[in-house]
């Protein structure tokens, strides 16, 4: 088995992950009813963005997808940090609700083991990256590059 092999399956693989990652994180959400306020739809929408994604560059693995699947990866990393920061804000909230008296630094132990898991978001990041190791180094974006720099050399040839 030669070396292009072995990495079109790897990153076969590596998106097939992200898919899967993509896929199965709304039925989670749905289960634990995580639809309660508008902001909690957003990880709904990043995982259809990803899965979206994922699928084109699986069906026409292509300068364009790629490209846009590696847009979604950014957006979709930066969703997962702002649930992040929303699962800690809602837990010290909480913790300042039921000892109004202390103060933040006193409660932060306790909202980092809070109701609301504080990694829980980070499963969209995760699957970002995995969609982003996939497209490293793709060869669809090498042949575009090579295309780019056979046209310069030729424009230099035929100006010489």
């Amino acid at each position: 088995m030669n070396d292009s092999t072995i990495l079109r399956r790897l990153r076969l693989f590596l998106l097939a992950l992200a898919g899967l990652v993509f896929l199965v994180t709304p039925v989670e959400l749905w289960l634990t009813e995580h639809f309660d306020t508008p902001v909690q739809f957003i990880p709904f929408v990043l995982c259809a963005l990803g899965l979206i994604a994922v699928v084109l560059v699986l069906l026409a693995p292509r300068r364009g997808t790629i490209i846009g699947l590696r847009g979604a990866a950014v957006v979709i990393i930066l969703g997962s940090l702002l649930g992040i920061y929303e699962h800690l804000a809602n837990n010290m909230a909480f913790e300042l609700d039921i000892r109004p008296n202390a103060v933040a630094a006193d409660v932060l132990l306790d909202a980092l083991k809070g109701a609301s898991p504080m990694l829980a978001p980070g499963i969209l990041a995760f699957g970002a990256l995995l969609a982003l190791a996939a497209t490293y180094y793709h060869p669809a974006l090498a042949v575009a590059r090579t295309d780019v720099a056979s046209t310069e050399s030729n424009a230099t040839a035929q100006t010489a």
